[in-house]
């Protein structure tokens, strides 16, 4: 994963032990596609439920080239025990007692997450026999008043970007020379970037990786 892996609690206090699903489930995905870009998580009481401390909703965020998934969970008891066993069922969610619920979410949405990845795939493989390379520029100039900037392709094109396009709010990071991925899209007025990623170097992607290690 190319950006660390976030996860967010809200209306709740965090957990460490829901941190561990989450990455656990996480880890899953990106085995199941090694080329997702970003995955955020956000975990929530909705303040109607907040005393009663039994529903949860869970957001996943994926980042992919091209393109985002986002998925919105509820947990589903009911339908987890009309599938199976009853007394399986409460063997698997057999952990701390505040937490169950919250299990059942978090499983649920990255069961959910974990289908339409598989669509992802299925419907990009085979359209190129080998992964075509994520284009790569620089940012020639930017308008930081007007929110928008343009980049600048090895073959000398100049492609328009909106800072609604810089992906994990970078763009207050960019400047004149900044390395970027992007996904070029045809706009009314001409080619722009749908999606720019700021390219992290060798050091920072290791201090990444080893800050979501150490999380």
């Amino acid at each position: 994963m190319q950006v660390p892996l976030q996860i967010t609690f809200r209306n709740m206090e965090s957990s460490p032990l829901a941190e561990q699903w989450v990455r656990a489930a996480a880890d899953k995905l990106e085995n199941l596609y090694g080329r997702i870009m970003g995955c955020r998580v956000a975990v929530e009481v909705p303040h109607r439920h907040r005393r009663k401390g039994s529903a949860y909703h869970v957001r996943i965020d994926l980042t992919l080239p091209g393109g985002e998934i986002v998925i919105k969970r509820q947990p589903s008891i009911r339908n987890r025990v009309r599938q199976a066993d009853a007394t399986k069922v409460k063997k698997s969610l057999e952990v701390a007692a505040p937490h169950k619920n919250l299990r059942v979410a978090i499983d649920d949405a990255f069961k959910a997450a974990g289908r339409r990845l598989q669509d992802y795939v299925r419907r990009h493989a085979g359209r190129t026999k080998t992964h075509e390379a994520v284009p790569v520029a620089r940012v020639s100039r930017i308008s930081r008043e007007e929110g928008y900037g343009f980049l600048l392709t090895p073959d000398d094109r100049e492609i328009y970007f909106h800072r609604d396009s810089v992906l994990n709010r970078g763009f207050g990071r960019l400047k004149a020379g900044t390395l970027v991925n992007f996904v070029e899209e045809k706009g009314e007025m001409g080619a722009q970037a749908s999606t720019v990623r700021i390219v992290a170097k060798q050091g920072e992607r290791r201090a990444g990786r080893a800050a979501s290690s150490a999380a």
